[in-house]
């Protein structure tokens, strides 16, 4: 359900800001963004991990605060990651 360091990269080398950015909300939002599709998919198949989902319930809320974040920062920079994420926002 983590993130391999393969994984991690890429999604870094795809949303980052600049050349050593590692950590910008961006970045953020799509690891979040992989980790939610991966443990969603786990839930389909476990419906009784119930302690899974709390923590997924908690990754789409840390999400949620990031995007509030981007959206007031910059609305074309929020629309922009959310189309390239493929999620409601």
């Amino acid at each position: 359900m983590t993130l391999n360091t393969e994984e991690k990269q890429k999604l870094i080398n795809e949303h980052q800001t600049h050349s050593s950015d590692t950590g910008s909300a961006d970045v953020q939002v799509a690891m979040l963004s992989k980790r939610i599709s991966n443990l969603s998919d786990h839930l389909q198949n476990n419906s009784h991990d119930f302690s899974s989902r709390q923590g997924l319930l908690k990754m789409i809320g840390q999400r949620k605060r990031l995007l509030n974040y981007i959206r007031a920062k910059s609305e074309k920079r929020y629309i922009e990651l959310i189309n390239k994420l493929a999620i409601r926002g």
